[in-house]
């Protein structure tokens, strides 16, 4: 079949226009959105088109070895998608920078490059995005997102501060909480504290420290 919906010239990125779900997947799956990330929410798209620098790759990859570590210290069954679509077909579109599907009860998405069909699959108990230049929208629009995907608990790392912004979904809504709920005895200050010492110490010395400290 023919695409019959042009792409615009004048996209505009980096803010939530009105857009359908055809023109949306259009835009999405185009080479011109490539290298983006992509989000839609019933009826309102935002392409994201700014360059991420090692700052925003840094706080990325520190904030997942700690969850692998945690995870596998504390035998919790866990899977992790970077970069990842979850989609909703028709209705809600997401890829936040790192997500986990954590228990016994989920079931590995497809090991292909399709977006993962949360219908099929379930949203993953976490999703965390990590805000280098998006954090209103990381904690407003998206996390509304976020909620109605079915997602657990939402993530927001503030790069700028290092201070992570937790929330737990439940009964319609999210609360910002202290401690990790999906990941039980993960408070979310220990996270902050290795974020910090990313800025100074090598991944050996960070990983070294937080063995000790799942280890207790």
């Amino acid at each position: 079949m023919i695409d019959t919906l042009p792409i615009p010239q004048n996209l505009v990125t980096d803010t939530w226009v009105e857009a359908s779900w055809e023109e949306y997947t259009l835009l999405a799956d185009s080479p011109a959105c490539e290298t983006g990330r992509c989000y839609y929410d019933e009826g309102w798209m935002r392409i994201e088109m700014s360059a991420l620098g090692p700052l925003h790759g840094r706080e990325n990859s520190i904030v997942s070895t700690l969850v692998v570590l945690f995870t596998t210290l504390k035998n919790i069954r866990s899977a992790e998608l970077t970069n990842t679509t979850f989609r909703k077909e028709g209705v809600r579109d997401c890829q936040p920078d790192i997500a986990f599907y954590l228990g016994s009860a989920f079931r590995l998405p497809s090991l292909d490059n399709s977006p993962v069909n949360v219908d099929e699959f379930g949203a993953p108990q976490l999703a965390i995005e990590i805000a280098s230049t998006t954090l209103s929208d990381d904690l407003g629009r998206k996390r509304l997102l976020y909620e109605r995907l079915g997602v657990q608990e939402y993530w927001v790392v503030d790069v700028s501060v290092t201070e992570v912004f937790a929330f737990e979904v439940a009964d319609g809504g999210s609360k910002q909480i202290k401690e990790s709920k999906v990941l039980p005895g993960l408070e979310i200050a220990l996270i902050e504290e290795t974020l910090k010492r990313s800025q100074i110490q090598d991944d050996g010395e960070i990983n070294r420290w937080l063995l000790q400290v799942f280890s207790r």
